[in-house]
């Protein structure tokens, strides 16, 4: 086994993906990246320009290909994998009524398919490693607290959170310590994308108008190396996110009064 860690980060041509690997890899780590944005990976990589990374290009969605992606990226390595970044995900907004099924399947398909398949394929890379492993996984502050006009969205990061508690206590037998990453809203090209199909105006101008922040995606970066060398089962991230978690616990019928009366749909 190489003695050097490895983590393997999906969604890694861009965003959060691409902060998270130069960060490890700033830190001695080999860097695994998975996208299906192979200019993506490959200006990654060029950042990172150490040779201690490996590209591979694969759709989260397919099952078998996480199989053949961390079997190779292990090769890459030198035998070990020490951290499996399940962070490849998709917006989608606009009222439920509006989201096409197309639109509704592939965010199911990317944002919590991907993540159960990633975790049932990276289980005995890092349980070789064990004790000291860590799957980790991106939710977010739309997993705190249903968000209007991003109902399917917050579906799919409720669904996160849940696979992350729930294979919290599957695996510590095992060594290996599961966590998420709660960001709001985080600046990368994700914000650029418009919230759906139908919609004419892109998701920042939205955040933008609402008044909320959106935090510099390093500090996502850095929040991910703390969730693994730490023991927290979930880390927000940014003010929004941290705002909420506080109040969706103890303030759930202020939370549920003022989403009713202060959030429009995303798609309106």
């Amino acid at each position: 086994m190489g003695d050097r860690k490895a983590i393997f980060i999906t969604g890694g041509g861009s965003g959060i993906g691409r902060a998270v690997a130069l960060h490890f890899a700033e830190r001695g780590w080999f860097v695994g990246l998975g996208d299906i944005d192979k200019s993506g990976l490959h200006e990654t990589a060029e950042l990172i320009g150490n040779g201690f990374v490996y590209s591979h290009v694969f759709d989260v969605r397919d099952r078998a290909a996480w199989d053949e992606a961390l079997e190779a990226f292990s090769v890459a390595s030198g035998g070990r994998i020490d951290v499996v970044f399940n962070n490849a995900g998709i917006p989608l907004g606009g009222s439920l009524i509006e989201n096409s099924a197309e639109e509704i399947e592939r965010c199911l398909d990317i944002n919590l398919k991907g993540v159960l398949f990633g975790a049932q394929a990276a289980h005995p890379h890092l349980k070789k490693t064990a004790p000291g492993s860590c799957l980790l996984n991106t939710a977010s502050a739309a997993g705190i607290y249903g968000t209007p006009g991003a109902s399917v969205y917050s579906a799919t990061k409720f669904g996160v959170r849940a696979v992350t508690e729930s294979l919290d206590g599957e695996w510590s037998a095992d060594g290996i310590k599961v966590a998420s990453l709660m960001p709001s809203f985080i600046e990368t090209p994700l914000l650029d994308h418009t919230p759906h199909a139908g919609a004419n105006e892109g998701i920042r101008q939205r955040v933008t108008d609402a008044g909320l922040e959106i935090t510099p995606v390093a500090d996502v970066a850095a929040a991910a190396w703390e969730a693994v060398h730490g023991d927290r089962l979930h880390t927000t991230v940014g003010k929004t996110a941290k705002t909420m978690a506080f109040a969706a616990r103890w303030l759930p019928g202020r939370v549920r009064k003022q989403t009713r009366s202060s959030i429009r749909p995303m798609g309106k």
